[in-house]
């Protein structure tokens, strides 16, 4: 699938892991901000689709779109920055509905 589980919610894993999760002799913050960058890498390829379409391919709604906008909402729960810019179909209701 496109940029989803593997590539946007791997790091955020780790994030969680070193930053919150361990126990605080454990916590790396190093680690968490390696992953933390990689993961704010990896959404510049998701604001670049969803610029131009309202879904990530196929023109349509695939599970794509449910897991990378998974990968948006954890990012908001967890306090991360949102995808500058604007957001476009089922990643941006996604991202941004409070019923989650």
């Amino acid at each position: 699938m496109y940029f989803s589980d593997a590539t946007l919610t791997f790091p955020q894993t780790l994030v969680l892991r070193y930053s919150q999760l361990e126990p605080e002799e454990r916590r790396n913050p190093q680690v968490a901000g390696d992953y933390a960058k990689w993961f704010l890498g990896r959404l510049r390829a998701v604001e670049a689709a969803t610029g131009k379409t309202e879904t990530l391919c196929a023109d349509r709604f695939t599970a794509a779109d449910i897991a990378n906008g998974y990968a948006l909402r954890l990012a908001g729960n967890i306090g991360w920055p949102r995808i500058s810019g604007q957001r476009h179909g089922i990643l941006g209701a996604v991202a941004g509905a409070r019923w989650l």
